[in-house]
């Protein structure tokens, strides 16, 4: 069984602990009970809502596993690069990152097709997501394995429950690939994605 290789621990350790020296200014800065980052507007909520519930879009740092049915040598798991590439058998170097899961299907079915198989039947599940980091006041601050259906009070949940100085009106949250944080209001349910950055503020008075 062809397997890709693992996702290298010290890769997620200095990533971890990069987000935490950056977002420990923020923390400085929040001393006085402030902060730089903007309220999300209800437009990005939405969206947030909606990227959570809808078929996920596979990035860089996941493990994947495809199924070529009938063909055991081709079937296996495979990290994602940090280029957004898997190499596979036969069909090489392809591209994964931004992509549905459905969409890799259909694009591996066209290579191997092409090529290889004849009417090859493919399945792409995502086997190990980005894990999601959560600083801050919680009791046990770190990076953990995402999984669906997570919001931030699961989130801290798993990080063992907030300290007695957290804020319990709103949190912080950046998501992959952006640079900068958004305010999320605790008043109702927020979703977190595969690679967010959340930080449970201190509250301050």
């Amino acid at each position: 069984m062809g397997v890709g290789m693992r996702p290298e621990t010290g890769v997620l350790t200095r990533r971890f602990f990069a987000a935490l020296g950056a977002l420990g200014c923020c923390l400085l800065v929040s001393g006085c009970g402030g902060t730089n980052a903007q309220p999300a507007t209800p437009a990005e909520l939405d969206a947030l809502r909606a990227a959570a519930t809808s078929a996920p879009v596979l990035a860089a740092g996941e493990k994947i596993n495809i199924v070529v049915y009938g063909e055991a040598s081709l079937t296996g798991n495979y990290l994602i690069d940090p280029s957004g590439y898997v190499s596979l058998p036969l069909a090489g170097t392809v591209k994964a990152a931004g992509l549905t899961p459905e969409q890799l299907e259909r694009n591996l079915e066209k290579q191997f097709g092409s090529k290889y198989l004849t009417n090859p039947k493919i399945t792409v599940e995502v086997a190990e997501f980005r894990p999601f980091y959560i600083l801050g006041e919680v009791e046990k601050p770190g990076a953990y394995p995402y999984a669906g259906g997570l919001n931030v009070l699961s989130a801290v949940a798993i990080a063992g429950g907030s300290t007695y100085r957290a804020n319990t009106s709103y949190v912080l949250i950046q998501h992959l690939g952006e640079d900068q944080m958004r305010e999320y209001q605790l008043s109702q349910p927020v979703p977190i994605l595969p690679g967010d950055i959340i930080q449970v503020p201190r509250r301050y008075f």
